[in-house]
């Protein structure tokens, strides 16, 4: 699989590549973010299967590299960056960045979240048999389209986020074990996607403007409380 690699820094860029290809990754390095752009515009070769975005480029920042990439289609994306604040990581996802892991990281879990946001087909996503659209108070869920809309205004949500908050939708009040839902979302029982579950978690509260939606249910996970109506 072709993996673009946008990291300016030539040493450490040279050390992933060489560990990314022996795990079967076909690397292409982009130093900045008009290299990366230039990179995904339509080629003969084979299209990207993920990006490893790093956030502090020369040219412009990677935040906005991000927002550019997913306008143009929907390939994972990974910020790899030394940013470790939650509103960093909340604000990377927003943009529709599929993962986050934070410098210094171990290069066995960067493969792992490689293949967890790979694992799943861009069109694809948890879904109730039989149903084609969740309705929860003033938040409505269509499957299909994989469109989240509250009091008709839509909501802009990542394949992840759409996952995560459809799987809690389908059966309201119920508690979904941490282990569960990343289970059924990343498709791993890799523990450290723990933190990454918070952080999505987080970011539906904020986009959906109803921090009450999803609670937390302490030791054990999440559920989602439907809104009376």
């Amino acid at each position: 699989m072709r993996l673009l690699l946008v990291e300016d820094d030539d040493h450490v860029a040279a050390a992933l590549s060489a560990i990314l290809s022996r795990h079967g990754f076909d690397v292409v390095h982009a130093r900045n973010g008009e290299e990366a752009l230039q990179a995904l515009l339509p080629a003969e070769a084979p299209p990207f299967g993920v990006v490893l975005l790093d956030l502090g480029l020369p040219d412009q920042d990677g935040y906005e590299v991000c927002g550019k990439i997913r306008k143009r289609g929907s390939i994972p994306v990974i910020m790899v960056t030394a940013r470790a604040d939650v509103r960093s990581r909340i604000h990377g996802l927003n943009l529709g960045a599929d993962d986050y892991v934070v410098k210094p990281y171990d290069t066995g879990e960067l493969i792992a979240r490689i293949h967890a946001v790979i694992r799943r087909p861009a069109t694809g996503g948890v879904t109730a048999p039989g149903d084609t659209e969740l309705r929860l108070g003033a938040v409505h869920i269509e499957l299909p389209t994989r469109q989240v809309s509250v009091e008709g205004s839509v909501v802009q949500l990542t394949r992840k986020e759409f996952d995560l908050l459809a799987l809690l939708a389908q059966r309201p009040g119920v508690v979904f074990r941490r282990e569960q839902i990343i289970s059924e979302v990343w498709r791993t029982s890799w523990e450290g996607t723990g933190r990454t579950l918070e952080v999505h978690v987080a970011s539906l509260r904020a986009k959906l403007h109803m921090p009450a939606l999803i609670e937390t249910v302490r030791g054990v996970g999440y559920r989602l409380v439907a809104p009376a109506t």
